[in-house]
């Protein structure tokens, strides 16, 4: 276990090794779990149900048992596009932009013809 706190566990990647071979050697979770000296009560069946679950995606994973949180968070790195790459993607944000300014535009109609037929009533005169 690398990291504990009020809302996950961050599992060592020895660990996660460690506990698809037990899975492997046909042991249940739970029991996996308790042999690592983690009290089952504490932990949780759902926790421990979705973490066996989690392991067995991860084996099948090329990158395995890594944690690819660190690699894959954050703002995604703007890629170097080639010159007519780059003119089809100004020409489609062009075109997502006039699409919001013509919504923008009937929405605005819209509001204005709803004040016009529903004028405001003058509540102070008499």
């Amino acid at each position: 276990m690398d990291k504990v706190s009020n809302k996950d566990i961050t599992y060592s990647e020895a660990y996660k090794q460690h506990f698809m071979h037990e899975l492997d050697q046909g042991k249940f979770p739970t029991q996996i779990f308790r042999e690592a000296g983690f009290d089952t009560q504490v932990v949780g069946k759902q926790r421990i149900k979705s973490f066996s679950n989690r392991i067995r995606k991860m084996a099948d994973r090329i990158e395995g048992f890594t944690d690819l949180r660190t690699q894959l968070s954050g703002r995604r790195q703007t890629k170097e596009r080639a010159p007519d790459e780059e003119i089809a993607y100004l020409q489609h944000q062009v075109a997502l932009q006039k699409q919001q300014i013509d919504a923008l535009k009937k929405m605005n109609f819209i509001n204005r013809k709803a004040t016009k037929a529903f004028p405001k009533k003058n509540i102070n005169s008499s």
